[in-house]
């Protein structure tokens, strides 16, 4: 990853897209791999707005374990190295399509989460808040399927993803599209690039000029456009790392 690492050292400007690959490495199933959450029943209806305001039973039951017990995942060898590379002051900020949170538990500082988070929860009826660690208290103890309500009118609380029937976050993806326009150099990790829009954002650096690397297991439709392709995370965490 010579090749890589030379450009992250001598670029003025650094951003990264990171997607589900970072997270696997962490313990996270892939939403959509053979463990994933999309192999469950009603899987189609879990992160679909018309079918959460008609049942949020589904989604809570759903994501029990991968939403609200993320708390036992650590951050991946990845996400450290994306740490390192801020600390250098080699990387300006990320773009990730996941929704674990785990860029801001390594401790990275500029993460646009263009899918939405569960960081914060909002009621559906009233527009009342609830913080991450709020809701889960209110689920410790119940089965699967129990619904965290505002304690203010019981209405269901929904998280901050975006789900399908909803815009993205508008200021975080206009935050990630004005961090890859700014970009001399962009980084792919471990995204096939198949989820739109911000698949489009890699497509974006190079419009503008950026060098393009990407990082991931299977190819992608912007191999041939890419100055280096890799497809080992860990050795490219390993790469980084070693950066002084």
């Amino acid at each position: 990853m010579e090749k890589l690492i030379d450009a992250l050292r001598t670029s003025r400007s650094t951003a990264v897209l990171t997607g589900a690959g970072v997270s696997t490495l962490s313990g996270i199933p892939d939403f959509r791999g053979p463990q994933g959450l999309y192999k469950q029943k009603d899987a189609e209806r879990i992160f679909d707005i018309d079918w959460f305001d008609r049942d949020p039973s589904i989604y809570y039951r759903g994501c029990s374990e991968l939403v609200y017990g993320l708390d036992r995942f650590q951050p991946s060898e990845v996400h450290l190295a994306l740490k390192h590379l801020e600390d250098l002051g080699l990387l300006d900020g990320i773009a990730t399509q996941n929704i674990d949170m785990l860029h801001q538990k390594a401790g990275s500082s500029r993460v646009y989460e263009v899918h939405g988070s569960p960081m914060l929860h909002h009621c559906r009826r009233c527009g009342r808040s609830a913080t991450f660690k709020e809701v889960c208290a209110m689920l410790v103890g119940h089965e699967p399927g129990f619904i965290a309500r505002c304690p203010a009118c019981s209405g269901p609380f929904k998280p901050d993803i975006t789900f399908f029937g909803e815009a993205l976050p508008e200021e975080a993806f206009r935050n990630a599209q004005e961090l890859v326009l700014n970009a001399e150099v962009m980084l792919v990790l471990g995204t096939s690039l198949t989820v739109y829009p911000a698949a489009g954002l890699p497509r974006l650096a190079l419009q503008n000029g950026a060098k393009l690397f990407i990082v991931n297991a299977a190819p992608t439709a912007l191999d041939n456009y890419a100055a280096g392709c890799y497809p080992d995370l860990r050795e490219f965490a390993t790469a980084v790392n070693a950066i002084i």
